[in-house]
């Protein structure tokens, strides 16, 4: 009766923290006691740099249109929804394009709002 308690103990904490976890909306950034900030990716149900959540949502749209770049690519090339990290000196920022301009990805998407203050994406319109 014992082992039977504890096993049904063990699968409520199971149970609880996985909860816990499909709660937490995709993009929720958190701060880690060292500086550094992950995200929430439903995707790998799991905490993830902020670079890896750009990268998997890129991914599941089928990759980064314009890869990584220092240059925006020329207007008439760009297609609705195209993504691309620009690399400034402050660091990479995550664009997609939408409604006839670059934006911040979080912009069109709205995860947390520390991702607009995350590398690049703090000085990408300076």
């Amino acid at each position: 009766m014992l082992k039977i308690l504890i096993a049904i103990s063990i699968l409520c904490v199971f149970h609880s923290a996985s909860a816990q976890q499909s709660e937490i909306a995709n993009g929720t950034v958190r701060q880690l006691a060292d500086g550094s900030s992950q995200a929430w990716s439903n995707q790998d149900e799991s905490w993830v740099d902020l670079e890896t959540f750009w990268l998997r949502y890129a991914e599941g749209r089928g990759g980064l249109t314009w890869g990584r770049r220092t240059e925006y690519p020329s207007y008439d090339q760009v297609g609705e929804f195209d993504t691309m990290i620009i690399e400034l000196e402050s660091g990479p920022c995550l664009m997609e394009f939408f409604h006839t301009r670059w934006r911040r990805a979080n912009d069109v998407r709205r995860w947390d709002p520390a991702f607009n203050d995350y590398a690049g994406c703090a000085t990408v319109f300076d």
